[in-house]
């Protein structure tokens, strides 16, 4: 059986200009060193590519998009270079590739084939959260997006937190960017006073914030968390 190549799960920046503090010089060069790759989006991920210093000419570059618009039919042939013993990436927007995004159905084809799987270190917001809001780090869920439905949302959101009381279970979640003051009014207006919040923004970053506090005290404070990338953490 002839040998395969390896499917390189590459982590990305959080936070702009970061990407020399958060990720090793090994993964950089070994990056470096593909010139194939499955991404959500073509053109950042050039422009990525470019900020590393890769050093390919990148109009050379085999591209493969895998987003919400990618039809399933197309997903099996972005293995065949991986069948031919050719290693592959996989390059996240943001942060872990697999998390928040669709990589996964990829990485479970790679594994159905017998084909090696590689995860890269790189930074994750979810796990940096969790580890800098205080809360419970052993039982811990990650619920991706809540419904863009307002009444939706408060009845996940109030689920969520009396699922963090009854099962000690921190419950991690985010919003998109435009969204984040709708879903941090809708937290305080649905939950109770002695609920836990952790807010963790730009993760990383220049700006970075990280703050653990009772409802009763977020109601007290003001704050502006439109266009930052968030996650949400609430606790008992």
């Amino acid at each position: 059986m002839a040998k395969t190549g390896t499917l390189f799960l590459i982590p990305s920046a959080i936070a702009e200009n970061t990407t020399e503090s958060v990720l090793p010089s090994y993964v950089i060069k070994l990056i470096s060193d593909l010139d194939e790759f499955i991404v959500e989006n073509e053109r950042t991920a050039r422009r990525y590519l470019k900020n590393i210093g890769y050093e390919k000419p990148l109009q050379t570059l085999v591209l493969h998009t895998l987003n919400k618009h990618t039809d399933t039919s197309e997903i099996h042939g972005f293995i065949n270079s991986l069948l031919n013993g050719k290693d592959i990436g996989m390059l996240s927007e943001a942060g872990c590739p697999c998390i928040a995004d669709p990589g996964a159905i990829v990485v479970m084809l790679a594994h159905e084939h017998k084909i090696n799987v590689k995860p890269l270190v790189g930074p994750s917001s979810i796990l940096l959260a969790l580890i800098a809001s205080g809360f419970n780090g052993q039982n811990f869920t990650f619920n991706g997006y809540l419904p863009i439905d307002k009444c939706r949302r408060i009845k996940k959101i109030k689920e969520l937190e009396s699922k963090a009381i009854r099962e000690d279970q921190t419950q991690i979640f985010m919003e998109t960017p435009f969204r984040n003051m709708q879903l941090f009014r809708d937290i305080l207006s649905s939950c109770n006073p002695s609920t836990h919040l952790c807010i963790a923004a730009d993760i990383t970053g220049a700006d970075e914030l990280i703050r653990t506090r009772t409802i009763r005290e977020w109601k007290n404070k003001s704050l502006e968390l439109h266009k930052r990338t968030v996650i949400f953490l609430l606790y008992k």
